[in-house]
């Protein structure tokens, strides 16, 4: 399989050496650049390098179809975060496949074969994603990738998953570049985070009349992908960003970016980050008697952010990409929450498990669209082909389809006991 725009588009600057290390396969977080400065790069030696060293791969023989399909199974594999700061968003997403993957189960199965589900931590950190991949290809040969967690960790394991066609299935970002449609191999079910910041823009500017916008986003290709979506969004009213302010990865270190964005006094402010350090800033804002309007992404972990901001958390807004799970008029949420009862009784539901269960229907009706004898070219075939899934009522668009179908985007505010409603003007 030829390398593709899409993946030279994401090669960043730095040595060889440092990008793979055949000791921890060591994978820095690439970036995106214009198509100008991405030539300028490949003309130094270190990144023409490495795009020999990814022509390589993807000329290498690929791996036999069949991995990960016995006579009565088939293996997916996670890499996503199950520990740390963030674990909330990984073990969400892994339950909620499971709970799709044992309802599939208790029903025969696919074509006579149960779904299984191999899970490994990344701690959200690129290099630990790239190794802990690698793992569940080489190692324990699963089918396909599903539920895979963050952006940064995304730009990482692409390239080796897009060399090796393994399906992409699910994962939990709405970062713009994976929906460049010559990544073969990703399958998207959510909305872009660009898409997410129209309906943020939309709602306070038109709704709200606000015009001092402030931001406070993950110092990383999530943040920035974020940051650029509602700029965009800003730029199409007329407007700038009032103030920005930024946080590392899996720190709660938020006292800097507060200082920045408070001189501006903004009226809102949008958060791209999980649910720790933008509760972090939300409780210091009120801490410091500023109570602008918040509003975060869905990859923040609505449930997960309103637990840790307790009574702060009243009238924080978070979009969301799936249906409100608990919604039983909805057949898909009626069979989402029983799945999860058979699964585990104690589960609660929430937005983040609600979208691993779609990923796991998704992958389970593909599966029967591409036959008895599943290959992981003909899985990706079915998905492409079909694009439209009625997953227990609710249509599920997806590829190309996605175009002129996109899936939906809609506000949410935490109430001040912590539930959730849904809105639509404030």
């Amino acid at each position: 399989m030829p390398i593709f725009p899409g993946i030279l588009r994401t090669i960043g600057a730095a040595r060889l050496s440092d990008l793979f290390s055949p000791q921890n396969y060591r994978f820095r977080e690439p970036v995106l650049y214009p198509a100008s400065i991405l030539m300028r790069r490949l003309r130094s030696a270190t990144c023409l390098a490495l795009t020999i060293a990814l022509l390589a791969a993807s000329l290498l023989p690929a791996r036999g179809d069949e991995a990960g399909v016995s006579d009565d199974a088939i293996l997916f594999g996670q890499a996503a975060v199950l520990e740390g700061p963030s674990s909330a968003l990984g073990q969400r997403m892994r339950q909620g496949i499971v709970a799709a993957f044992t309802e599939i189960n208790d029903k025969g199965g696919v074509h006579g074969r149960k779904l299984q589900l191999i899970s490994r931590d990344d701690g959200y950190d690129p290099d630990r994603s790239v190794a802990q991949t690698l793992r569940l290809i080489e190692e324990d040969k699963v089918f396909a990738l599903i539920g895979a967690v963050g952006t940064p960790t995304a730009m990482a394991t692409i390239p080796i998953t897009s060399v090796r066609n393994v399906p992409f299935i699910g994962p939990f970002s709405g970062a713009e570049f994976l929906r460049d449609l010559e990544l073969a191999n990703v399958v998207n079910i959510r909305a872009s985070y660009g898409a997410e910041a129209e309906a943020w823009v939309k709602h306070l500017t038109e709704d709200r009349k606000f015009t001092r916008i402030g931001i406070f986003y993950q110092d990383d290709s999530f943040g920035r992908d974020g940051l650029a979506g509602v700029k965009r969004a800003l730029a199409k009213r007329g407007l700038e960003l009032a103030a920005e302010g930024t946080f590392e990865r899996n720190t709660r270190a938020v006292a800097s970016a507060w200082r920045m964005i408070k001189r501006a006094e903004a009226e809102a402010i949008v958060m791209v980050g999980t649910y720790g350090p933008c509760a972090e800033f939300i409780k210091l804002a009120h801490r410091s008697g500023a109570y602008p309007t918040f509003v975060n992404i869905s990859f923040v972990g609505a449930n997960a952010l309103a637990k840790e901001l307790g009574p702060d958390g009243e009238g924080v807004i978070v979009s969301q990409v799936v249906p409100f799970p608990w919604d039983r008029s909805l057949k898909l949420v009626a069979d989402y929450q029983a799945a999860q009862r058979a699964f585990d009784p104690t589960l609660t539901p929430d937005f983040v498990s609600l979208e691993g269960y779609l990923s796991g229907r998704l992958a389970a009706a593909a599966l029967e669209k591409a036959g008895p004898q599943p290959t992981r070219a003909s899985l990706l075939r079915a998905i492409n082909d079909v694009g439209r899934f009625n997953i227990s009522g609710s249509i599920v668009t997806v590829g190309i389809r996605a175009i002129d179908t996109p899936p939906k985007v809609f506000l949410t505010v935490i109430q001040k006991d912590g539930t959730f409603r849904a809105v639509d003007k404030l």
